[in-house]
């Protein structure tokens, strides 16, 4: 398939608008289950811990197997797989409606919708970076957004439509609404290259290659008449030659090659094919020799070490807040009467607000990506550690704004992964990273859970939320401090016979 150079805009923009709507709708539920939460520890009566793996799965299993997604989107196009994710999301959320116990979602909506999602994520990405090269990091950034207005708006509508119509009620109406993913997926057209397509094949064309090399001596005399006897079904089909100068010449064949010692010609297959065996399988050892040379040379670089480290603590630590602050909230008895708003709805607006102004400083040359980003998960492991002196709606709502805006440190993570190991080695370095996110994302909330479930309490809980985001800020600062200078500028040569493994976005 032939593509075309990215446009950077027409309907380029049409894609960006499609994704933005797909990450809005695919999302909006699972990062705003803290909503459905509260509302799964009342009807199933499990213990916190265990209902969190519900939202944890949800949102952590995409990262887990974003290689997975990632070969999907490779093998079948955006477009077949955005609209095969949007049945497995709305089918999910379907499903989860009727759902008998806390085990049945963990499958339903934590494994169906959660992979739904990152197969979403990835096509999204994949189509838009497609359509854009100039303007790739804009168009990114505003589909990006597209998760965290979701949050906002299913927070509130998640909300009202559990007291409307209950649990079962809200999971069928969001799961109907996320078929409109469907919608957005038919217009993510691949960007193809607009000549006719080329003529169709010749009649000589059609016919196999073995038809052409029939008269090889190395060619065993069943291998000889099966492969006539193709060729001769192809041909007779199109050829206006007669029946019997085909079966003169089928049977004139057959005879000259009676005479080839087929012993020899066996062993000598033989020997030929246990050779492209071993040279297969000695070329594909050599390939996964190199990954994993090349994933040890990574792990060499202090920085980049810390970073994966950082990057598991702060999602072990920072993403239960938008998983729990609804129940948090409940747990410090704060009257109904006194929300204004959602705290979800807070963090997913604020996230959005985030990502946008975090994204804006990291472009400013004076701006060091790498201490910004430090300095977000500095300031996260503070506010977390605040959480258990809030006793007050407007204090949890000042917070909750707070650890949205940081949380949109996401946004500037890419660059800091860009200048730790460079550009040409970003891709496998990501996906490194990016596997150890979605495991502190699976792993974060039930670990606060399970605090609760044994101190009643969720003082605990937070205090080791923020330590763990602070430990991994501390560990990133000390590995940055003394050699930051020598990453930024170390050299990306790969060592032989490796490959490079090129950035496939800005992003």
């Amino acid at each position: 398939m032939v593509f075309r150079k990215p446009p950077d805009g027409g309907w380029g923009w049409v894609i960006v608008v499609v994704s933005f709507f797909t990450q809005f709708l695919c999302y909006g539920s699972p990062l705003a289950v803290g909503v459905l939460y509260v509302e799964w520890l009342d009807a199933f009566g499990e213990g916190k811990g265990k209902t969190a793996w519900v939202g944890s799965l949800a949102n952590g299993i995409g990262l887990l197997a974003s290689p997975v997604c990632s070969i999907c989107v490779s093998s079948f196009g955006a477009r077949p797989v955005a609209i095969f994710s949007g049945f497995m999301v709305a089918g999910g959320l379907m499903m989860s409606s009727f759902a008998p116990n806390i085990y049945f979602l963990y499958i339903s909506y934590g494994i169906v919708v959660g992979l739904g999602c990152g197969l979403l994520y990835t096509a999204t990405v994949t189509i838009t970076c497609h359509y854009f090269d100039k303007r790739r990091g804009l168009a990114l950034g505003l589909i990006s957004t597209g998760s965290s207005v979701g949050l906002f708006i299913y927070a509130a509508l998640q909300r009202e439509l559990i007291d409307l119509y209950g649990l079962d009620g809200c999971l069928l109406i969001v799961g109907a609404l996320s078929l409109n993913i469907l919608a957005c997926g038919s217009l993510m057209r691949p960007l193809e290259s607009p000549d006719s397509p080329p003529p169709e094949k010749t009649c000589v064309d059609k016919v196999p290659d073995q038809y052409f090399v029939y008269h090889e001596k190395e060619k065993t005399v069943e291998e000889n008449i099966s492969i006539l006897e193709k060729g001769y079904i192809d041909e007779k089909c199109a050829n206006n030659m007669p029946d019997y100068k085909q079966d003169s010449i089928l049977n004139k064949n057959v005879l000259s090659s009676i005479n080839v010692n087929e012993k020899d010609s066996y062993k000598k297959k033989v020997v030929e094919q246990t050779n492209f065996c071993k040279q297969l399988a000695k070329r594909k050892w050599q390939l996964y020799l190199n990954y994993w040379e090349e994933t040890m040379v990574l792990f060499k670089n202090k920085v980049f070490s810390a970073l994966f480290v950082a990057i598991l603590l702060f999602d072990i630590g920072g993403f239960p807040p938008s998983l729990l602050m609804e129940d948090v909230a409940r747990s410090a008895n704060i009257n109904e009467d006194d929300y204004h708003m959602p705290l979800i709805s807070i963090i997913g607006i604020m996230t959005a607000v985030g990502k946008l102004t975090l994204g804006i400083l990291a472009d400013f040359k004076w701006v060091n990506t790498l201490y910004l980003y430090v300095t977000t998960l500095l300031m996260t492991g503070v506010a977390l550690f605040a959480i258990p002196f809030a006793k007050s709606y407007l204090t949890l709502a000042m917070l909750s704004g707070i650890l949205g805006f940081l949380t949109g440190n996401w946004s500037i993570f890419p660059y800091v992964t860009t200048k730790t190991v460079g550009i040409e080695k970003l891709t496998h370095a990501y996906g490194i990273l990016m596997f150890f996110a979605g495991l502190g994302n699976s792993l974060g909330p039930p670990i606060v859970g399970w605090f609760y479930d044994w101190t009643q309490e969720y003082d605990t809980a937070f205090y080791f939320s923020g330590f763990c985001v602070l430990l991994g800020g501390f560990l990133l600062l000390l590995a940055a401090l003394p050699c930051w200078n020598a990453c930024a500028n170390q050299s990306s040569k790969l060592p032989p016979n490796t490959y490079s493994y090129k950035v496939a976005s800005s992003a």
